[in-house]
């Protein structure tokens, strides 16, 4: 679908909150949405200068980078103006923004206030109030993040998740109608793809041998990842495969010590390197440009994941867990296991690399999931639900 005419009368103009680079969170996510939106309506965006206190986000509040692309549109404002210490830029861009319709994206407790006074800003001067919601529930099963996201709710008109078992939570959970619920998928991030590196000098870089079968575990360093049972799963796979290699990369949000312990009980040393760091955008290529599979064996999980997403936009096959929306990032079952289950995941594991065709196969798969859930479809989906609620809200207020 071509972009709408920006001189068409109909264009919606909308509030876009959240994040965008060179703050983390979520803006890899809101760069690639914002800009597809933008094709579409004209988007004010509402990001941050000062996010939230670093000691409230381990894995930090800013990119070490500036490889993000230029973010460049003709119907797309950004105002970097939210400070969480000044309830004054909350309170002006809730009550002033010009806008006919707020669209925001939530994830983080921390944000909790903020986020309420805009978006009360926007239903007394009633405007239409959409949420995606990210996270259901909190990936550390908080009891505040739900108190405060029941709360926050109660000022959303819609709600998009990323997969249909989120779409039963935020009913079970919060008592939403399902006809205020849309599901949509998580868009692939296909900015990382741009870089034009070979697969041999994406190795080189990490020393990794064109020979060996490398295994990535990427993304930030957390206890529901499930690192603990693919290290386990690893100890098994090399028995088999000797020349397999683990990678592990992602920034510390918890006590590196036992799965350190873990890797020397296993004798594992020489096998597994890591990379305990935030990995800027620029080197985010580097890592999956040199993988042959991308693991996500999470123990537990409520959404869609970005590690997928980027899986995806590289065409890389993926092993993942029963757990949220991981599942639908993958067309063989056979790569589909159990969490908290090594044996499974050492199984589908050996069986992939051993087979030439299936990781062939599996990257065609992850081409034609990127290509389902790219985002000019996610933006018509979104536009339409954007023109429901302006079409409602404007017969209530005739």
């Amino acid at each position: 679908m071509k972009p709408d005419d920006p001189k068409q009368k109909d264009v919606p103009t909308i509030a876009m909150l959240g994040s965008l680079p060179p703050l983390r969170a979520l803006s890899s996510y809101c760069l690639e949405f914002s800009m597809a939106m933008a094709d579409h309506a004209c988007v004010s965006f509402l990001s941050f200068r000062k996010i939230y206190p670093a000691f409230l986000y381990p894995g930090g509040t800013l990119q070490e980078d500036h490889t993000f692309p230029e973010i460049v549109h003709e119907r797309l404002r950004i105002r970097r103006f939210l400070t969480w210490y000044n309830p004054l830029t909350w309170l002006i861009e809730g009550f002033f923004t010009k806008a006919e319709l707020l669209h925001a994206q939530w994830w983080s407790l921390p944000l909790f206030m903020i986020y309420a006074c805009i978006c009360l800003g926007f239903r007394l001067r009633k405007k239409p109030v959409v949420f995606t919601v990210h996270n259901v529930l909190s990936h550390e099963r908080s009891r505040l993040f739900t108190l405060a996201s029941g709360w926050l709710f109660r000022l959303g008109d819609h709600f998009l998740v990323h997969s249909p078992k989120n779409k039963q939570q935020l009913i079970r959970q919060y008592g939403i109608s399902p006809k205020q619920i849309t599901v949509i998928p998580h868009g692939p991030l296909d900015f990382h793809v741009s870089s034009k590196l070979s697969r041999q000098e994406a190795r080189a870089k990490l020393n990794i041998k064109p020979e060996e079968k490398m295994i990535l575990l990427f993304g930030a360093i957390r206890p529901y990842k499930g690192i603990d049972t693919a290290i386990a799963a690893f100890g098994r796979v090399l028995k088999e495969i000797p020349d397999a290699r683990l990678v592990i990369a992602g920034k510390l949000w918890e006590d590196w010590i036992p799965y350190k312990n873990k890797i020397k009980n296993l004798n594992l040393e020489k096998h597994i390197d890591t990379f305990l760091n935030y990995i800027p955008a620029e080197m985010v290529s580097v890592f999956f440009t040199a993988a042959d599979l991308v693991l996500l064996p999470y123990h537990h999980f409520d959404s869609q994941s970005g590690v997928g997403a980027i899986a995806v936009s590289f065409r890389k096959p993926l092993i993942v867990s029963t757990v949220g929306g991981l599942p639908e990032l993958v067309n063989d079952p056979r790569c589909i296991v159990p969490p908290k289950d090594d044996e499974a995941l050492a199984k589908a594991i050996v069986s992939t690399l051993m087979d030439p065709d299936r990781l062939k196969t599996m990257g065609n798969d992850a081409k034609a999931v990127a290509e389902k859930i790219s985002w000019p479809a996610i933006a018509k989906k979104v536009l339409s639900v954007y023109k429901n609620l302006l079409r409602n809200s404007s017969d209530k207020h005739m």
